[in-house]
């Protein structure tokens, strides 16, 4: 008997007679048995766990509720902004529309004898040596093939070329085939303006046949001369620059377009003008 219970037994008893007497001081203490101790030791725990699953639960659905509400009204921004830049857009355009007509105005006052027809660029097609491009109006305009197309400050823009019913091509001044008759506007020297892509001044005009003794200013101001297609007086472009022809014989300019082509929106159609 000396050897039934092992050191190692004993300190085992020895501490569960000191936890079962300290739960039931205690129990006495707190008016509570020991096995409500034990059942609230062991709840306690998976209490504090389930309040806190329930917690990051509702988190969680906060979280999805709010999201989903934030990516609505994201949705509706965005629509917003994209309404009022689509009407800012309308309104820069209708800006720009009533600019033009009110320098057209002042233009047909200019020149009663004007009979134009408006219509708006819808392709461009351009190479190296042609520049051209498409308009909305054709035949069922009034428009015919070698009409001239200008702006609405009277810069010539370029020629009708072809024309279907409800479209027309128009080449351009920067195309190097068009040739034109024109004047230098301060001292009426004559030339010839044509595109000057071939001399290798690309998205530039060149006045040709100058007289050797021509005076030629920058920023001098070169117009039509008059025909049957274009009107005296309209704008070709201004002289930038300047020098002689390879046999001395003749001066030539090169000018810059008055019409700005890359920025194009509308052009008008000249069908009918006193021809002087």
């Amino acid at each position: 008997m000396r050897y039934l219970f092992t050191k190692k037994v004993k300190i085992v008893l020895i501490v569960a007679l000191l936890l079962t007497a300290g739960l039931a001081v205690v129990s006495n203490l707190l008016g509570t048995t020991v096995g409500d101790l034990v059942v609230q030791s062991v709840l306690t725990p998976l209490r504090a766990g389930a309040s806190a699953l329930t917690e990051q639960a509702e988190n969680i659905y906060d979280y999805i509720f709010k999201y989903e509400q934030l990516a609505a009204e994201n949705a509706a921004l965005r629509e917003e902004l994209s309404q009022i830049q689509e009407d800012n857009r309308d309104a820069a355009s209708i800006k720009r529309e009533n600019d033009r007509l009110r320098q057209l105005l002042e233009l047909t006052k200019e020149n009663p004898d004007y009979e134009l027809v408006d219509s708006y660029i819808i392709s461009w097609d351009s190479t190296d040596w042609s520049y051209s491009f498409t308009i909305n109006r054709g035949a069922g305009a009034g428009i015919e093939a070698g009409m001239c197309a200008i702006t609405e400050s009277g810069a010539v823009v370029g020629v009708v070329s072809q024309v279907g019913s409800n479209y027309a091509v128009v080449t351009s001044v920067l195309d190097s085939s068009l040739d034109i008759s024109a004047t230098i506007a301060s001292s009426g020297y004559p030339g010839i303006v044509r595109g000057a892509y071939a001399t290798g001044q690309t998205g530039m005009l060149r006045m040709d046949y100058l007289s050797s003794a021509a005076v030629l200013r920058r920023n001098d101001q070169v117009v039509t001369a008059g025909s049957t297609v274009y009107p005296r007086n309209l704008i070709l472009g201004n002289i930038v620059d300047w020098d002689v022809t390879d046999n001395g014989m003749a001066k030539y300019a090169i000018l810059k377009p008055a019409a700005d082509l890359d920025a194009l929106e509308q052009v008008f159609i000249l069908t009918n003008f006193d021809a002087e």
